[in-house]
């Protein structure tokens, strides 16, 4: 066995002096007696395009590892750890990468025999994150998902440890910081970025209410990473939020307001990809940025339809809505993105295909075809329907009076002795943000269905009192 500090130091990259590569191997374990629905040789390829997504690294070797079983101490068998240990050498690997679960005695055990470090595929999705992660939230997510992933191999399998890297794994990364390897210290540690990360939950929330109170519904897209949220967004919107063909180019969720061909506002907000066994840590750790899906009024799924296993994408991100609880009775749409990748008789089929199925839109978002249906179709899906009421706002009312003229809901107005009598048509969200100004409007409010042939509201059966903000 090679000694680990025996070997090569990494190769710094000849196009920039500062910047340190790290020669990088991929295994794809493919166990025969787990069912996968993919092929492995694809999983393999979207491997080695997370290690991609790492600036660092170098992948210089990447294979399929077929095995019968899983061996608990090494994964794999010692024939094959020491085939591979040859193919390491040769290739000067400093980081091997594991598609896979990897425990932590397996781990200390393959960087044992193999003499380099090891990731497994959650620790990978770690760093990717850690290296992409803008925001004070999203820092903040990063950190409390690395820690636990990290708290149980720093007291199971890595107890001598006395340092944890500024990237939470071994990839590196700027700066390190010293924590004592035991649960107490990752637990308080893990309190602090909660109690941190609560003040930005709650600011957030404040945003969301703030909205709340204005009747712009929020569309939020939604797929798997690489699919072309952030090209869609940056087209729908004409922002320039990162967009790359590259696994996790978005991390940090970005909205912005779009004006609908129809004239009607939209707040569109574009979210972190989804993937494949997405790790546990960074689901929950991200709940506070995904709430955006769950407040939104319509979801676009955007599907990257040019990938041989689009249908496979489409079921994980089906699993992980369902997981977070999205509500059923939100309607979302299929974006079929990426049709300018497709040969001409399937675009064509997948053409007539959209036509006829609802709630289907094949789209280009770097063309722009297909554009305009999807938006006028989003237009008709937000087009709430739209309710009669009869209000009397006294005339210290000035502000709720102007916020309805403001919406342009007001129908007809006539000024009495005790105020202001309104006519006014509106949804059921601008109802609801209108009673969000004070909750007590809503016991004053009679909202009723209005008979197309009648000119005169229904007349009232009880007492009506006079909403004021101050009563």
């Amino acid at each position: 066995m090679v000694d680990s500090d025996e070997r090569e130091p990494p190769r710094r990259d000849p196009h920039d002096r500062g910047a340190v590569v790290t020669r990088a191997y991929v295994l794809h374990p493919e166990i025969k007696s787990v069912r996968h629905r993919r092929l492995p040789e694809l999983a393999l390829a979207e491997a080695v395009s997370l290690a991609d997504a790492m600036p660092e690294l170098e992948v210089v070797g990447a294979e399929v590892v077929r095995l019968p079983k899983v061996q608990p101490g090494l994964l794999f068998g010692t024939g094959k750890i020491d085939e591979l240990k040859g193919r390491f050498d040769a290739a000067r690997v400093d980081l091997v990468l594991v598609d896979g679960p990897v425990t932590p005695v397996q781990q200390r055990n393959l960087e044992r025999e193999w003499g380099v470090k090891l990731l497994d595929r959650t620790g990978l999705i770690l760093e990717i994150f850690a290296d992409r992660a803008r925001t004070r939230e999203g820092v903040l997510q990063v950190e409390l998902a690395a820690l636990s992933y990290q708290r149980t191999r720093l007291v199971r399998a890595w107890t001598h440890l006395e340092r944890q890297r500024g990237g939470f794994g071994f990839v590196g990364g700027p700066g390190e910081t010293q924590i004592e390897a035991d649960r107490r210290a990752i637990d308080e540690e893990v309190v602090k970025i909660r109690r941190q990360l609560s003040k930005v939950v709650k600011t957030r929330e404040l945003h969301r209410a703030a909205r709340r109170k204005v009747p712009f519904p929020v569309v939020a897209l939604v797929g798997y990473t690489n699919a072309g949220k952030s090209t869609l967004f940056n087209r729908m919107t004409g922002a320039e939020v990162l967009a790359k063909d590259m696994l996790f180019a978005t991390l940090d969720p970005t909205m912005r307001g779009v004006t609908l061909p129809s004239g009607k506002k939209v707040i569109l907000s574009d979210t972190v990809g989804f993937i494949s066994d997405l790790p546990t840590q960074l689901v929950a750790a991200f709940r506070a940025t995904l709430e955006e899906v769950l407040e939104a009024d319509l979801i676009l799924h955007v599907r990257d339809i040019a990938h041989p296993e689009t249908e496979e994408q489409a079921a994980d991100v089906g699993e992980i809505l369902e997981s977070l609880g999205v509500d059923e009775d939100v309607p979302m749409f299929e974006v079929w993105n990426k049709i300018d990748l497709l040969s001409p008789d399937i675009r064509d089929a997948l053409l007539v295909q959209d036509a006829r199925t609802p709630g289907i839109h094949a789209v280009s978002a770097v063309t722009g075809e297909g554009l305009d249906p999807l938006l006028a179709a989003i237009s008709a899906a937000l087009d709430d329907e739209r309710s009669i009421a009869e209000l009397v706002l006294p005339f210290s009312a000035g502000r709720a009076r102007a916020w309805l003229h403001d919406q342009g809901v007001v129908q007809s107005e006539q000024m009495e002795e005790d105020g202001y009598r309104l006519a006014v048509r509106w949804s059921a969200r601008q109802r609801a943000a209108f009673a969000a100004i004070d909750p007590r409007f809503a016991d004053t409010v009679r909202d009723e269905a209005r008979d197309d042939n009648r000119d005169e509201f229904p007349v009232e059966t009880g007492p009506r009192t006079p909403w004021t903000p101050e009563s």
